[in-house]
């Protein structure tokens, strides 16, 4: 695979790293994380994270389906990172059969799954920030929010289904051949700032379920 190389001489996934550093340190400092992976949240503080993702996850695995066979963007979709039957465990061991019953999405929320609605169906560079944000999060950060889970809250595989990817055999090779198709991706310097710019407004609305979470658990207030 031919890398492309961008207009600042560097590759694709090294500038969206770069573009998005700053949104993505803000949200991985959000109170209620730093709380829940701390320790100082209860269960419950975690099965309310899993319920809002669920929420979202199944619209984005809903628009990934709609670009599967798309040439471009479709080798991004894999069965491996599907999460929405895995949360869907988690909130059953966790609240019981009727977990759906009690799902209630909180503002920040419905204005995220808004967002991903009215982007993710149609352009595959919003469709691409999000699976990027999402899922490659999962397989570094979400890693270590799963250690942490397992020893403040006594969950062994079930309860942290969510952060297991069991057909992803060595996540750091899955994730270089993921930048290896973000490299090369034949877009120009509009489509890609366009990726860009929703890969941070991705980073924006999770944060702000992070915040609605906080507040609806105890969390203390996110540093500015």
């Amino acid at each position: 695979m031919t890398n492309v190389v961008t207009r600042a001489g560097e590759s694709l996934s090294a500038r969206l790293k770069a573009a998005t550093r700053d949104e993505h340190e803000r949200t991985e400092s959000s109170s209620f994380i730093v709380d829940l992976v701390g320790g100082r949240l209860d269960r419950d503080a975690y099965a309310a994270l899993l319920g809002q993702s669920y929420l979202f996850y199944a619209v984005l695995e809903q628009a990934g389906e709609t670009w599967r066979d798309d040439p471009v963007v479709g080798p991004f979709v894999s069965d491996a990172l599907v999460r929405e039957a895995a949360l869907a465990a988690d909130l059953s061991w966790l609240r019981g059969a009727g977990w759906r019953d009690t799902l209630t999405p909180l503002p920040a929320t419905r204005r995220y799954v808004d967002r991903l609605r009215a982007v993710c169906f149609d352009s595959p560079s919003a469709f691409l920030a999000h699976h990027y944000t999402r899922y490659l999060g999962d397989l570094s950060g979400g890693q270590i929010i799963r250690h942490h889970l397992r020893t403040h809250y006594g969950l062994t595989e079930d309860g942290v289904r969510f952060y297991t990817f069991d057909q992803v055999g060595k996540p750091k090779l899955f994730k270089d051949g993921y930048r290896g198709l973000l490299d090369a991706l034949p877009w120009g310097a509009d489509e890609q700032d366009r990726l860009m710019a929703e890969a941070n407004e991705a980073f924006r609305l999770n944060r702000a379920v992070f915040d609605d979470l906080g507040q609806a658990n105890g969390a203390g207030p996110t540093p500015s």
